[in-house]
């Protein structure tokens, strides 16, 4: 097989590694026999959809909120000649993990997490951000209450923009408030939010260096599933090689009384990865957040349409991003949050 060749099988193969990864001893097995192909063909393949940057890792992911830090979508206005270099400065900071230049006067929109034990917190966290950057203006936009979250790219072409799925997607419900981390959840959670291992068993191999057995690992990673902890484990792609060259943030302006009629409307369409209540300002009246992901402007836009019909809400925008500065997984349980807070903490 040629780096370069990608087929139908690989298309299927990128559609199952987004959903759910299998948590078992031989994983790459189990997907080989969905796809008919043995499992070294499996382990091949996912290693060549890497270096041609269609996969950007595989790993388990986490509900933030669940792991107890305080994450929030920022939004913040810069003249366009200071965009470039204040996302840069903003970068530094380890618990942004995706950061978008957007067409809006809000043209900088970025995501940030703070730990239980941060000492500055998340809104000074943000007013030393804005100081250092010079921002003009500064939104912060906690989740209210979350719809949907879960990313999963159709490759297969067999979804149009417009299909949608039951719910059963992860939202609000599944969310832990009270779980208690061992030391040992801890030292297992700082291996899985790395990139697996492509070999026959990557869970004996990230049990080994946790210093416990795989049967261990697997029962603490089934266990922080059915709780809400971790959501899944699964491929992040790079969305533009992948063929989703639009990303559309779709802002919906809808009454209080009306968003827990709303929100599930739109949530159900298989395109809407992302779907929050967030709070308003005056400058800013859209209470309703879906993220969209199309191949075109125009299936984005059109999902936008469809979206507004079946909801009967017509005051929304679409903030499309034009550049992206930053797209990765927050590391939980890391000391660069904390040294990031020392070099900072004198601004206070």
């Amino acid at each position: 097989m040629s780096i370069m060749d990608i087929n139908d099988i690989d298309n299927e193969l990128l559609n199952i590694l987004q959903s759910n990864f299998p948590v078992e001893d031989s994983p790459f097995f189990k997907i080989g026999k969905q796809l008919n192909i043995s499992e070294s063909e499996v382990i091949e393949r996912i290693s060549n959809l890497k270096k041609i940057k269609y996969i950007r890792q595989i790993s388990s992911i986490f509900d933030t909120r669940s792991m107890k830090y305080k994450s929030s979508l920022i939004a913040m206005a810069f003249e366009n000649k200071n965009l470039d270099s204040a996302a840069e400065i903003i970068n530094l900071h380890p618990g942004i993990t995706h950061n978008y230049k957007r067409n809006h006067f809000y043209n900088l929109w970025f995501t940030l997490a703070v730990p239980p034990s941060s000492k500055i917190g998340l809104e000074n966290t943000v007013k030393i951000l804005s100081e250092l950057t010079h921002a003009k203006s500064t939104r912060i936009l906690p989740t209210l209450k979350l719809f949907k979250i879960g990313v999963r790219l159709d490759m297969t072409g067999k979804d149009n923009i417009g299909s949608k799925e039951e719910n059963n997607f992860y939202g609000e419900s599944n969310i832990s408030k009270d779980y208690d981390f061992s030391d040992k959840d801890i030292l297992i959670i700082k291996q899985v939010q790395e990139d697996f291992p492509l070999i026959p068993e990557p869970y004996k191999q990230i049990a080994k260096n946790v210093g416990i057995s795989s049967d261990e690992l697997i029962d603490t990673l089934l266990k922080l599933k059915s709780k809400g902890i971790m959501r899944r484990v699964a491929a992040i792609l790079h969305h533009r090689k992948a063929g989703f060259k639009a990303n559309a943030m779709g802002v919906w302006d809808v009454p209080v009384d009306k968003i827990e009629e709303v929100a599930p409307k739109m949530a159900a369409f298989k395109s809407v990865s992302h779907c929050y209540r967030r709070p308003t300002y005056p400058d800013w009246p859209y209470s309703l957040f879906t993220m969209i992901h199309g191949r075109s402007a125009m299936d984005c836009n059109n999902l936008i349409k469809q979206l507004s019909e079946v909801s009967g809400i017509d005051k929304y925008d679409a903030l499309y991003s034009s550049k992206e500065y930053k797209k990765t997984r927050l590391k939980y349980f890391c000391p660069e949050q904390e040294d990031w807070e020392s070099r900072h903490l004198e601004m206070l």
